[in-house]
Order: C-alpha cells, then structure tokens, then sequence
C-alpha cells in the first residue's frame, strides 16, 4: 500500500479563498483572531478576504469585501473591539439578503468562511451554509451566475469563533463579591432577609465595604427581575447602609484586550483556517475553542443548541440544570462562590492544624490562594495557621493563627502579604544543619524526623510558569499581562519613530514561557529562549528579516529575549549585533523589565485560579489527614502524602513528588516536557518566517451534548 505523501502546509490553500467577518457585539480579542486568520490563510496559499461590517457588508457587496494583506492586520493585537466592523444585519435574515449574500461570495470565488461572533451569528450561519445549494439554484434560474461559477462554488465551509463555549461569568466575581445574582440560579425564597443578615454579619467582622454583583438579567424564583436599584432601596431603607449603584453597561466590551484574550483568539484563528481548509462536504460546521490547553473543534449547531437549553430550563424553573448546561467551568465557578460567600463556619472544631506558607519569589495571586485556604479550612472546622517569611519563619516559630476576617480583601493585592523567600533556612536540632531550598526536602527530612511526616502539597505560584506537573501557575498570566502592556508601550514608540527595533528582556530564568507568550501577545518579530538553542546562524537570519520587513510599510521590530537563554547571547549582546547589523536600516534600543513583572495588581485569571487551588488543596489535606490519622497522631510517608496540584490539560490533579522527578530537568529548574513549546511555529509563522507548520496533530471533533449527558448515548 502505498504511503500517503505528506501535506505540505504552505500549499494546503492554493486555489482557495477565505472571508473573515465579526459579527454580533464586539468584544476584546477579535482584533486578534482576524490577525491570526488572515495571516494563516495566507501563510497556506489562500487569498484572503475582510468583509466589513458583519452580515451586512457580506449582503452589500463590492467595497464591503476586500482583499486582506499582510501588512493590512499590522497594529491590530492591542486594539479593542473589531476593525473591520461589525452590525446586526436584518437584510440576511431574509432568504433575499441571503441570495445577495451568496451571490457576492460566488463571484470573488470564496467557498470558506470564518464567524467571528455569538450564538445568533452562529446560527445564521449555519442557516447560510444549509440552504447554499439551493441560493445557487436560484442564481442560477436568475441568470446572476452560471452553472460552472455555480459548479466552482458547490460547497460552502463554515468555521465559527467564539471567546468561551463554557460562559464563565462569575469565575471573575467570586473573589470579590459578597453576594452575586445570576438569571442561572436565582436566590431562594427569603433571600432578602438573608442578604441583610449577612451584611450585618461582614459589618460585625470589622467589613467596612460590601460589594454586590447584578447580572442585567437577573431574577428571583418567579421570574421577576432583580436590579441594583431593588437591592440598593432594601438595603438602604432595611439597613440604613450608605449605598451606591454604578452600572458597568458597554464600558465591560471596551478596553485593549489581556494577553489571554490574544493568544486564545490567535490560536483559535490558526485552528480556524486549519479546519476550514481540512473540510470536506460531509464535515460539519465547527466552531473552534480551547478546552483548558488544547485546541478542540465542536459542531456548532451542537453548541448553539446548548445556549438554547439554558434558557428553556431556566424558562421552565429547572435552574439546577441551567447551570450544569453552561459548562463544567460554570457550574465548578458557581459552587466555589457558594462555599466561601454563604455558609458560616462550624462550631465543633475538627481538631485538625493547618500551615500556610509561601514559597520562592513573590507574585501576583498567592493572596487570593492563601485566602481562599484559609476560609475553606475554617468552614472544616480547623484552625489555620499562617507561617511568615516562609521556611525561615518555620524554623523561627513565625506562626500564628489567621482568622476568617484576617484574609479580607487579599484577593486584589499582589505580592505575598505573608512573607516568602526565594531559599534557605536550616532545620534539624544544633548539631545537624540542613539546608532546605523547597518544600520536597523539608518531605525527604521525614525519613529521619517523624514530626516532618505529615501531607504536604504545593500550589504552583510562579510568574516563570516552570513547576513541573502544572500546565499553569498563579502569577504567570499577570506577568504576562504586564510585559504584553509594556511590549504594546514600545511597539507604539517604534511606530512613531520609524525604522526601529526594540530588544526586551523578560523574566522567567531558564524557563521560556514569558517570553513565547508574550511574543504571541504583543506580535514580536522573534523570542530568544533556552529551551530551542539558537546560534550565530539565527541571529544573522533574524536581522535579515528585519532588514526585509522595513521595506514594507511596517517599519518597525520587536525582539524578546529570556533571561537565561543563552549565557553568550546576552541582551547587551544581541543589541550590539543588531545595531551594527542593522546599521543605516534601523536603530536599536533595549529594555529589561525586571522585578516589574513580579509586582502588580492579580489578574482575574490569577485570582480565580488561586482561588480554585487553594480550595481543592485544603479538601484534599482533610480527607489525606483523616486518611493517615492513627494510634491518636497523624503519620503519613507514603509516596501520596506530598504532592504538587497541578492543572493538567483540562483538570486539577494531584501527582506525588516522588513521580515528578523523572519530569524534572534539576539543573534548570524546568519541566522536560512543556506543552507551550508546541506555540512556538504559530509566533514565527504570524511573524512572517518560511518554516513548515506541523498538522499532523488534528484536533478531533467532540460532541458537546453527549460529553454532558445531556442526551442518551
């Protein structure tokens, strides 16, 4: 049998044309994902197309639908909202608009086209593609287009984007709300007595500021709406509290898009024109997401089937499913609010003493961890313990118990309010001194001091992002949001001036992780990292692509550089080379970010995903605790007992130290596995670099009811 030839990826899309629109509302990141599609598209040989302003521009036709370039998506990442626009087009939801609308896409040849947009621009269109046979026919019978551009045009592929198919509307305000309304699950019979006696409550604590979170579409268990003008009357006249309503309304779809927002929409735009150009006419149209770190393909109709169930069950009262039906992360979201918002703390005592401690260098979302341990700890009846300054605290006897009030407001400040050290403490008695550099030794110590024999489990919190066993750790996405500002701050200095190339110097030690997705983020020109070894050969390559790229209309270069990439390539290094290189082209200038991207106020992400771990971390101490409880004491030295939580793929696990340390480059301090280095093609190709993109790896089509038990199987 003859073996197939492999694809080359860069004539996958000759003969071929795609269209990109934003549809529906506008919303941060779309910018990007139309980025990441036009340049793809190109990068296989397609032409590409903009239709501009949405449904409506594809009805209108000529000037509405241009040819994309290159250089045509350049300065778009950092921009909110859609450039190429975007209205809700009555005209196509007409068979008349949609003839026009199939009429215009014959003619410019296009068979493959890419929604950016919701539910109900999904829907339309799937209709669109549904009925394109039969729109043909009638061009056909009209005489508006003939049987071979009608033959040429057979098939139309469609390809959806969307932010999130799970909407995780309260993952940003469980951490600072003390109460949240949401249509999914209106509050039970009573619930104004019991949002007057918790305020009372959080004002005895010492509270001093109550904040309330209203979904616009809000209800109680008949159906009525709930506004913030409501619960400001009742708490004012019931409580006699000073209250103020401040509605968010569009300034929430405004704003320049996180790095999150960019490198989902980027790679969602790769996955896009990749499913677009593998379709057949039996594929089903797609929409393409993320699910945790990976790429996955979902039928759309699938999809929009789902947003219509919630609203029948919650038409129909069957609120509980409403909730199940918006996703995992939903449903997961909501229930960490209701653990730590809603029930009070035991009075029987378990009898059982938990440590919190931070570890290593400081960052942003360790206080929203340590806070959401310590109250899920108090709600099991234990006292919590807070150890300051680390191990070194440890030793010192720093610990003291930490209350339920004594964790207010940490949720929204960065750095470590605990206290932490990067190494070394010593423990053991006089005569024996040991040096302890991670929570490990003080583990591996139990073999000699039975006290040290007790679970132990570590929460990744780290801007590096090189914990192994952890696709994820708290503080890299808010570091990744500072240096994506800061890069977007230079690349508007290099736009201005013209002919200029910046070299920035990330954090991260050995660890590439910043460094790749801050490229992807803010459309650096290369990322310099230890992980893919690079040489004299490299540079000279990257200079000659610069060279290249200020004859274009895009005079400008931004270069990221891991600081530990290379001990001879230094900044100082690389900003000599390409001055000299690039001399008479263009000018150099350098910046090393330093401990900035420690610093800073804890990204949604990071405070939701701290929040999350610090949950999971002390449900799982309790139950390994009353696991290993015997003879009146806790003993515990199985491999089990210590373990790393970390986010794999599409789930928290728990994995023991002992099975991470074949994963574990020690030297380094890096993982020897890492899942973003698969990243790495899509920042070169986005750049504009003739390298082969591996597509031997398809994402499958997943089923979004069957995964949900929604129907029989």
């Amino acid at each position: 049998m003859a073996q197939q030839a492999p694809i080359d990826p860069t004539k996958m899309g000759e003969g071929r044309a795609i269209a990109v629109l934003t549809s529906g509302g506008d919303a941060q990141g779309m910018n990007a994902a139309v980025r990441a599609t036009v340049r793809v598209g190109l990068y296989t040989g397609a032409k590409v197309y903009f239709v501009h302003e949405g449904y409506q521009g594809l009805v209108d036709g000529g000037d509405h639908i241009r040819p994309a370039t290159w250089e045509s998506v350049s300065m778009m990442l950092q921009l909110g909202g859609t450039v190429i626009g975007s209205a809700r087009c009555q005209d196509f939801r007409t068979k008349e608009g949609r003839t026009k609308a199939a009429y215009n896409l014959v003619k410019l040849g296009i068979t493959n086209l890419c929604v950016i947009g919701g539910d109900g621009s999904l829907t339309g269109a799937n209709q669109f593609r549904t009925e394109w046979k039969d729109l043909l026919a009638d061009l056909i019978k009209d005489g508006k287009i003939t049987a071979t551009e009608a033959k040429s045009s057979s098939h139309l592929n469609i390809v959806g984007m969307v932010g999130s198919i799970d909407n995780d509307f309260c993952g940003t305000d469980m951490t600072i709300a003390d109460w949240v309304f949401i249509p999914e699950m209106p509050p039970d019979e009573g619930w104004e007595d019991h949002l007057c006696r918790r305020l009372t409550e959080q004002r005895g604590r010492g509270s001093r500021l109550n904040i309330i979170i209203v979904a616009e579409g809000a209800i109680d268990r008949h159906g009525k709406p709930i506004t913030c003008d409501l619960i400001k009357e009742l708490v004012s006249k019931k409580l006699g509290f000073d209250t103020r309503t401040t509605i968010l309304g569009h300034v929430q779809r405004g704003g320049t898009p996180s790095a999150f927002d960019r490198i989902l929409a980027s790679r969602m735009g790769v996955e896009a024109v990749m499913a677009l150009l593998e379709a057949t006419p039996d594929t089903p149209a797609c929409v393409v997401s993320l699910s945790g770190n990976m790429a996955v393909r979902l039928p759309l109709m699938e999809c929009v089937q789902v947003t219509k169930d919630v609203t029948t069950a919650m038409a129909e009262g069957r609120f509980d499913e409403a909730v199940k039906l918006r996703g995992k992360s939903f449903e997961n979201n909501w229930n960490t609010y209701k653990m730590l918002a809603h029930i009070h703390p035991p009075e029987t005592k378990s009898n059982i003493n938990i440590a919190i401690l931070n570890v290593g260098a400081p960052c942003a979302g360790m206080n929203a961890a340590v806070r959401a341990a310590v109250r899920i700890g108090l709600l099991q009846g234990h006292q919590m313990l807070a150890v300051h300054d680390s191990f070194d605290g440890l030793a010192h006897g720093m610990i003291e118990p930490i209350t339920w009030a004594g964790v207010a407001g940490w949720t929204g400040k960065g750095g470590s309010i605990l206290g932490t050290k990067r190494y070394m403490t010593f423990c053991g008695n006089q005569s024996e001194h040991h040096q302890v550099q991670h929570p490990r030794d003080c583990h591996h110590r139990g073999e000699k001091y039975e006290e040290l024999c007790i679970p132990l489990v570590i929460v990744p919190a780290t801007v590096s992002n090189n914990v192994p066993g952890s696709d994820f750790s708290i503080g890299a996405d808010t570091a990744l949001n500072m240096i994506t500002m800061t890069c977007d701050r230079i690349k508007q200095s290099a736009a201005g001036t013209k002919r200029r190339v910046f070299i920035v110097e990330t954090m991260g030690g050995f660890c590439g992780y910043l460094a790749t997705m801050a490229g992807l983020a803010s459309g650096a020109d290369a990322a310099y990292i230890y992980e893919e070894p690079f040489n004299i050969h490299h540079l000279e390559m990257n200079v000659e692509h610069l060279v290249e790229k200020m004859k274009t209309t895009v005079k400008r270069g931004l270069i990221l550089r891991n600081e530990k990439c290379n001990a001879n390539y230094t900044t100082d290094f690389i900003f000599n080379l390409y001055s000299e290189e690039g001399k008479g082209v263009f000018d150099c200038r350098k910046n090393v970010l330093g401990h900035m991207q420690q610093g800073g106020t804890p990204s949604p992400f990071d405070r939701n995903f701290g929040t999350k771990m610090g949950i999971k971390s002390v449900l799982w101490l309790t139950d390994k605790l009353k696991e290993c409880y015997r003879h009146g004491r806790i003993f515990a030295n199985s491999q089990d007992s210590a373990c790393v939580l970390g986010m794999r793929k599409r789930a928290l696990v728990f994995q023991p130290l002992a099975e991470l340390k074949e994963e574990t480059d020690f030297e380094h301090r890096i993982p020897k596995k890492q899942w973003w280095l698969g990243l790495r093609p899509i920042l070169k190709i986005l750049a504009k670099y003739k390298i082969n993109l591996d597509i031997s790896h398809k994402a499958a089509m997943e089923h979004v009811i069957k995964r949900r038990g929604l129907v029989p199987q």
